[in-house]
C-alpha cells in the first residue's frame, strides 16, 4: 500500500520539472525563503541591493548577480521587497528585471511582497504587455516562521502559471499554499489577514495590560490564554515579546499601519463597514505619538510591533519591565 505521508521538500524537488530560478530581496523574510530553495537543491541566482546581505547564502549554494537585469534569463523569478515602489524599481527601473527592450525575459514573475491591489494590477498589466505571467503570492509569517517551516502563502494569477510555480512555493511556504483565483484576489486576502493581525495584537496588548493592572503577571495571563480555545500560533509566539519585552523586529508598526490603511481603503471601495479596524487604526496611531517621547523615535518605530503593549501600558499608568520568564514560542526550527 503506498504511503499517504506528504513528500519531503527534497523528494518533491526531485519530482518537479526543473526551472532556472531567480530571487530578488534578502531582507528579514527574503533571505530565509530563498534559503529553503537553495537547501532543497535548487540553483538560485540572487540579487539584493545590499550585496553583503546575500553573501552568506552564496556560501550555501546561491549565486549572486550584480543587477536585477542579470536574472532576465531565468524561467521564474521571485521577489520579496518592502513596497510597491520597490517592486516597480526592480522590475522596470534602471537595470531592472524586464527593463531591456530586447533580450530574454522571465516566463513567470512571482511576487511574495505585501503591496496594494491597484499597484499590483498596474504591474500585472505592464508585465502582460511584455509577455510575462505574474503571480501574486503574499505570505503569512516572519523570518522565524519561515525557518520553522510554518510559513503559508495565498496565491492568485493565471492558473497554468500557478501550476508551474506551486512546487517551489510549497518548499518556501511549507505550512500551506492556497490558490484563490485570478488577478489580485490574493492581495485582498493578505490585506484582510494583516487587518486581523493588527486587531489581534492591539486587543491582546489591551487585555494583557488589563490583567496586569488587576495584579496578574503577564506571563501567567498569557499562559492561560495560550492554553485556551482562543490561543493560537500567533499568541504563543508573541507571548515572549509581551512578557519579556523582547522587541527584536519581525514586523514594524509602520508596515502594520500601511496594511490597516490598505484594508480601510478596500473597505470603502467595496462598501464594507469595518468599525473595529478603524478603531484599531486610531489606537495604532497613538503608538506613533508615544514614540515621540523616546530618545530616538525613528529607531523605536523600527522595533517590533509588539511594542504596542508599552503604549497601552503608558495610557494605563504603568511602566513595563521584563518579567524574565521563559515563554516557549512554538517556532522551533526544522534544522
Amino acid at each position: 500500500m503506498p504511503s499517504l505521508r506528504p513528500q519531503s521538500n527534497a523528494n518533491r524537488s526531485k519530482n518537479m520539472t526543473k526551472h532556472s530560478l531567480g530571487w530578488i530581496g534578502m531582507g528579514r523574510m527574503g533571505y530565509p525563503m530563498a534559503e529553503r530553495l537553495v537547501k532543497a537543491g535548487h540553483d538560485v541566482a540572487i540579487w539584493n541591493r545590499t550585496r553583503a546581505k546575500a553573501e552568506p547564502l552564496a556560501k550555501k549554494g546561491g549565486r549572486i548577480v550584480d543587477q536585477p537585469s542579470e536574472l532576465s534569463g531565468c524561467d521564474i523569478v521571485f521577489t520579496m521587497v518592502s513596497t510597491g515602489k520597490d517592486l516597480e524599481q526592480v522590475y522596470f527601473g534602471d537595470h531592472g528585471l524586464v527593463a531591456s527592450a530586447s533580450g530574454p525575459r522571465p516566463k513567470i514573475l512571482v511576487d511574495c511582497s505585501s503591496i496594494g491591489v491597484e499597484q499590483s494590477e498596474a504591474i500585472r498589466a505592464r508585465l502582460k504587455q511584455l509577455g510575462c505571467e505574474f503571480i501574486s503570492s503574499p505570505v503569512s509569517g516572519n523570518g522565524k516562521t519561515v525557518k520553522a517551516g510554518k510559513l503559508s502563502t495565498v496565491v492568485s494569477g493565471p492558473k497554468a502559471a500557478f501550476d508551474q510555480v506551486q512546487p517551489y512555493l510549497a518548499i518556501i511556504a511549507a505550512s500551506g499554499v492556497s490558490y484563490v483565483g485570478e488577478g489580485e484576489l490574493s492581495r485582498i486576502c493578505k490585506i484582510a489577514h494583516n487587518v486581523f493581525l493588527g486587531v489581534v495584537i492591539q486587543n491582546l496588548a489591551e487585555i494583557t495590560i488589563l490583567a496586569q493592572k488587576a495584579g496578574v503577571p503577564r506571563h501567567a495571563f498569557l499562559n492561560f490564554m495560550n492554553a485556551s480555545v482562543l490561543g493560537s500560533t500567533f499568541t504563543k509566539y508573541k507571548s515572549n515579546a509581551l512578557v519579556n519585552l523582547d522587541l527584536t523586529t519581525t514586523f514594524t508598526p509602520t508596515l502594520l499601519r500601511k496594511d490597516l490603511d490598505l484594508g480601510l481603503q478596500a473597505a470603502r471601495e467595496l462598501g464594507v463597514a469595518m468599525p473595529v479596524t478603524a478603531a484599531t487604526r486610531e489606537a495604532l496611531q497613538s503608538h506613533f505619538g508615544a514614540a515621540t517621547l523616546k530618545p530616538d523615535p525613528s529607531a523605536y518605530l523600527e522595533k517590533d510591533f509588539a511594542a504596542l503593549i508599552e503604549t497601552v501600558a503608558l495610557a494605563a499608568g504603568l511602566k513595563l519591565e521584563p518579567e524574565n520568564v521563559p515563554m516557549p514560542t512554538g517556532l522551533e526550527t526544522e534544522d
